[in-house]
């Protein structure tokens, strides 16, 4: 995945959630969450992944243990959970291996997207991760001053306010200061930007794409038409 093009990694992230989407199968769905992990197993991915991803299978487990708890067949309960965890678990793919100005080039020069809006996808992708920092460090300082999280639901949902306040206020605060960045560095002055690093296609981005526009006929056959 690191060695092809980021317009071919956002062909797999979107046709492989289109199949995820349209498999009923527990079985089916399973081989596409094999074939995901397989993906991250050849990315060589940062360990952080890895536990981001553990974390998505807990959840994942967690959604379809409620679903089956509520009345849900077993079958659409394992399809609830590999439905989740393979659509998230590809956008947790794509920005371990991506960098976002990288995706940002590859929405407004090959899509022909208007940068403004290539920007804002991208950087609303970014600060996914930078979210998940400030909430570590919010949690850690807190811990230092002795908070618990223990007790009661009631008591619980009081205490995590005393987390998310100062994340949000922090999250304020970057955000003014991107945009004060992008305004002193002339952002949105109808100028065509220009870009550091090449995003052209090459012979295993094409392979990659035959293979997925094989696997999505497949799919929608199997899905419409059997």
């Amino acid at each position: 995945m690191r060695r092809t093009a980021p317009l071919t990694k956002l062909a797999v992230v979107l046709l492989v959630s289109l199949w995820a989407m349209l498999l009923e199968s527990a079985a089916a769905l399973g081989a596409v969450a094999g074939l995901l992990l397989a993906l991250f197993a050849a990315s060589r991915v940062p360990a952080g992944s890895y536990k981001a991803l553990g974390g998505l299978g807990l959840f994942a487990l967690a959604l379809a243990a409620m679903q089956y708890a509520l009345g849900a067949e077993a079958e659409f309960s394992l399809v609830v959970g590999l439905r989740m965890a393979t659509m998230t678990g590809l956008f947790i793919l794509l920005l371990a291996t991506t960098r976002v100005q990288d995706l940002t080039a590859a929405l407004a020069r090959q899509l022909r997207v208007p940068y403004e809006y290539a920007f804002m996808v991208t950087a609303s992708l970014r600060f996914i991760p930078d979210l998940l920092t400030e909430i570590k460090a919010v949690q850690e300082a807190q811990a230092c001053r002795g908070y618990a999280g223990g007790g009661s639901v009631t008591r619980r949902l009081k205490n995590y306010l005393t987390i998310v306040q100062p994340l949000v206020l922090r999250s304020v605060a970057r955000s003014e200061t991107m945009a004060m960045s992008m305004e002193l560095r002339g952002f949105g002055t109808g100028r065509a930007g220009s870009y550091g690093t090449s995003i052209a296609l090459g012979g295993r981005d094409y392979l990659a794409l035959a293979a997925l526009a094989a696997g999505t006929a497949g799919v929608v056959a199997a899905r419409f038409y059997m």
